[in-house]
């Protein structure tokens, strides 16, 4: 570890720990005041041991790490799992070791909420005076780029476009140069042990082309023997997206270009035991009285049958049967003399006056909850297509089958942000998509949650684009 990094590290440890400290005191002011001793011999140890459990625990989860390019998210994530470990290890000292603790409820409750509290605080405070430091040019890590392609030049330029990230470079090494380096040119990688023995350098970012690649060696063991940290931007980082995620697999490393949160099973068990609970109370305390209303009043605005059923694509681009209160008279049509798919749009023709009205509220759409009961769809996901309009979608939009990667559902992102019903202007399909896109990569319980609550709230007051 670097002198200053060393450094960096002790401050944020010595942090915590005074943190911690004054926690505990406050904690046990509060139990004094209930009629136990302020402090004692007992107490003091039991403030180290925190502190050492604190400081393994925090190790452990990658609290210390460097989150120099990250938002405070990842270390408030990490802040909270080591609470939450420091908590059950107190809960199990005190159950097993300390059985005869007075007030051990009130102090593991009170000291792990005032230690999540003012931890949470004082690195949000310490992330946000590093980046005004980084900002004025203080803080700052040095690094040498191996590569002046298009990406090393596109990796510097990032450093210069977002300096509160803390890196300055120091120079490139190529084979060649380029004329946009401004002099920073140090020269070929057989130099390279001279340039990092002559330069006060922190990383090595290698940022070499496909066909350079038989170079990688030899920089790794010039840049180790110097005791520098190399870092390596695949060559495929133009297909990345913000959610890629590097694993490995057995010895071999595999870079995912996208992931989703509801990749995790366990997160896939929680979406579908929350909505099968969420149907089943509907179904209860609501559709048993309201679909027989529903499916009269569509019986008796025009000939044929309650439910419209139509087949669309599902979850890995299966064929799914999806059900609707018929909103339209029986005999339309729903293609035209090509073969295109004919979209609903304003004063159709083909709308019944019930349907016009259960268009306008998604009452038309009730009974895709027998689609969440059979597993076929979500309650909340991308909205599925009819058949020709996907197939005509699937050629036409970009990234618009990776929308099937999860489970389709009764109402999505895309929908409560405005992008549902007619696609007749260019772009609006687009749209659609990245929205779709936007949700199964940044999926989360409360995001449902806010998707559901819009939803209803579209329903009352009607929604502009249901036609």
């Amino acid at each position: 570890m670097k002198p200053r990094n060393h450094i960096n590290f002790l401050i944020r440890l010595l942090i915590d720990y005074l943190v911690l400290i004054l926690a505990f005191l406050r904690t046990r002011q509060y139990i004094a005041g209930l009629g136990d001793v302020f402090l004692s011999l007992f107490n003091l140890s039991l403030l180290g041991i925190s502190i050492a459990a604190w400081t393994v625990i925090g190790m452990s989860v990658q609290l210390y790490e460097e989150f120099r390019t990250r938002s405070f998210s990842y270390e408030f994530i990490a802040i909270l799992k080591t609470t939450l470990l420091h908590t059950c290890f107190l809960t199990f000292l005190f159950f097993y070791c300390f059985k005869y603790y007075p007030y051990a409820r009130t102090f593991t409750l009170l000291y792990a909420s005032l230690t999540f509290t003012c931890i949470t605080v004082a690195k949000f405070f310490v992330k946000q005076s590093l980046l005004r430091l980084r900002s004025n040019g203080y803080n700052i890590k040095n690094i040498l780029i191996v590569g002046t392609g298009d990406t090393g030049m596109k990796f510097y330029n990032t450093i210069l476009s977002n300096d509160h990230f803390g890196y300055r470079c120091v120079g490139f090494v190529d084979e060649q140069t380029n004329p946009y380096l401004n002099g920073q040119y140090l020269g070929k990688i057989s130099d390279l042990s001279r340039v990092l023995e002559n330069h006060e350098i922190d990383d090595v970012i290698v940022a070499l082309s496909e066909t350079q690649h038989r170079e990688m060696e030899k920089i790794i063991i010039s840049s180790e023997k110097e005791a520098k940290r190399v870092r390596i931007i695949a060559d495929y980082h133009r297909f990345c997206t913000s959610t890629a995620s590097m694993n490995l697999f057995g010895s071999f490393p595999l870079l995912t270009i996208r992931t989703s949160p509801l990749d995790d099973p366990a997160k896939q068990r929680f979406k579908r035991i929350f909505e099968l609970c969420v149907t089943s109370v509907l179904f209860i305390t609501v559709f048993w009285w309201l679909f027989p209303i529903i499916a009269l009043l569509v019986k008796l605005s025009s000939p044929g049958p309650i439910f419209f059923i139509q087949e669309r694509q599902g979850l890995n681009n299966k064929k799914i049967n999806c059900y609707k209160f018929r909103s339209m008279t029986s005999n339309s049509n729903t293609v035209d003399a090509e073969g295109r798919y004919v979209q609903a749009t304003l004063n159709d023709s083909r709308v019944t006056p019930i349907g016009r009205f259960l268009r306008k509220t998604n009452l038309d759409e009730l009974p895709q909850f027998f689609n969440v009961l059979r597993g076929d769809m979500a309650l909340v996901g991308p909205r599925p297509h009819p058949i020709p309009l996907h197939q005509e979608s699937k050629n036409t939009i970009q990234n618009y089958m990776l929308r099937h990667v999860v489970k389709p559902g009764i109402t999505g992102w895309a929908q409560v942000n405005g992008y549902r019903g007619e696609t007749k202007v260019s772009g609006q399909m687009q749209k659609r998509v990245d929205f779709d896109l936007w949700y199964i990569e940044n999926y989360s319980f409360w995001l449902d949650c806010q998707i559901i609550f819009q939803t209803l709230m579209n329903m009352i007051k009607g929604d502009k684009n249901a036609y």
